[in-house]
């Protein structure tokens, strides 16, 4: 027998079952497939635009994507001279800068005093480092640290301190060697600059200064390190694994940016996993439906399946017609869901103030039947605009598994629900 009767009486029983009473059931099971995949898009891209807000920042301003520790002048020329050289690094390496870390403690004129992170930097990094232009937004002033006694601040850092452009603070306390003065009121800087990012522990504790105030203030023991940034932040691994390769770096300590802020990076992937599993939770409840709506199914049409049968068609033939049934479910659902999903990713801010003014207007409304002397003091909800100010980031990798596991979903449902076929025994449902 012919195999594309299948897919024929598989129409078939589609049309006559949307103008019979499954005509609800299928049309749900559908809408509840193109739902769950729209919405679990939909989050996971808002969640991930608001976990890499994050994790940007970090790996521009922070840690890098890999450090090389207590590195020397000398190695650092020839790690620059060996990228260059080697063809593999030097397309997945965008650039390496040094940076000597300190801790201390900054006060201000106006006695007041905070915690901080001084990074001295190459006084041009600003402009040859375009990954931390994007990150590090100027509030105030410029990021002018090309003076020994110039500092820029971070937003937080500067309100703790009471401080703004052109006031004058000082490194009070300074971690460093036995060479360095542990207090001292004479490390005076003016600022430059107030900067903004995404991440607040930066906006709270970092400062930056340029190289020369390293060698100046922070003692001649202190550890010289090298910010190295790639294409691909996920290839890290990789990388360090060939300049660990390397004869001439055998001495150079490397570390990934996974070994920076292990707990926050876990943090962030458990509650991500958390609230993909709880979402995942909708196409559970799909496949629980059509799996009774399949069962059901199978049993008004065992009369048609048993003609089947006893015109040569086999059980394994006969139960593919209501398992196409559910692909063709799956696939409707699923590819509806991923266009809708991918439309509301992309204008997620469009989205989410849309929603607010239609929230604003149902509870003006109601507050205006109910309680009209407090209608005025009736105002859209902040929270929506604090959505919308998050840029989704779509994931393609993600986005195809989720319709993937959409499409399948129904699929997998159907089959274990008209495995029912094989236990049917055709001689009594004839007899019936």
């Amino acid at each position: 027998m012919n195999k594309s009767w299948i897919f024929y009486v598989c129409n078939r029983f589609s049309r006559i079952d949307r103008k019979g009473r499954s005509k609800a059931t299928s049309t749900l099971a559908t809408l509840g497939i193109t739902l769950g995949v729209m919405t679990l898009i939909v989050i996971m891209s808002v969640m991930n635009g608001f976990q890499m807000s994050f994790i940007d920042t970090i790996l521009e301003v922070s840690s890098y994507h890999l450090q090389a520790d207590q590195i020397t002048i000398e190695q650092e020329k020839d790690f620059f001279e060996i990228v260059q050289k080697d063809n593999y690094l030097s397309k997945k390496i965008t650039g390496a800068f040094p940076f000597y870390e300190a801790q201390t403690l900054v006060t201000s004129n106006k006695g007041k005093e905070s915690a901080a992170i001084i990074r001295a930097v190459d006084y041009q990094i600003y402009n040859i480092d375009k990954g931390f232009q994007d990150e590090v937004v100027v509030t105030r002033g410029v990021f002018n640290i090309s003076q020994d006694n110039y500092i820029v601040l971070g937003s937080s850092l500067a309100r703790e301190l009471g401080v703004g452009v052109g006031e004058e603070i000082n490194l009070f306390v300074l971690s460093g060697g036995n060479d360095v003065s542990l207090f001292s009121n004479d490390r005076k800087f003016i600022v430059t600059g107030i900067f903004t990012s995404g991440y607040a522990e930066v906006n709270s504790s970092f400062c930056f200064v340029n190289l020369d105030v390293a060698k100046k203030y922070f003692g001649e023991k202190s550890k010289r390190k090298l910010g190295i940034k790639l294409y691909n932040s996920e290839e890290d691994l990789k990388i360090l694994s060939k300049l660990q390769n390397v004869k001439e770096f055998s001495d150079i300590k490397f570390q990934s940016w996974r070994d920076y802020n292990k707990s926050f990076y876990s943090t962030l992937k458990i509650e991500k996993n958390m609230l993909l599993l709880l979402i995942a939770l909708i196409f559970v409840v799909v496949a629980i439906n059509i799996f009774n709506s399949m069962r059901r199914l199978v049993y008004e049409r065992q009369n048609e399946i048993a003609i089947f049968s006893s015109l040569g068609a086999t059980k394994k033939q006969v139960q593919m017609i209501f398992v196409f049934r559910g692909l063709i479910s799956g696939l409707i659902g699923g590819i509806i869901g991923l266009i809708l999903g991918l439309i509301i990713s992309y204008n997620s801010d469009v989205v989410f103030n849309l929603v607010a003014k239609i929230m604003f207007m149902f509870e003006y409304l109601y507050t205006l039947i109910t309680n009209p002397s407090f209608a005025a003091y009736v105002t859209e909800n902040s929270i929506y605009s604090l959505y919308a100010s998050i840029p989704a980031r779509v994931f393609y990798d993600e986005v195809i598994m989720i319709a993937l596991f959409g499409i399948f979903c129904p699929l997998i449902a159907c089959y274990f629900a008209s495995k029912s076929v094989l236990k049917m025994k055709i001689v009594e449902v004839l007899h019936e």
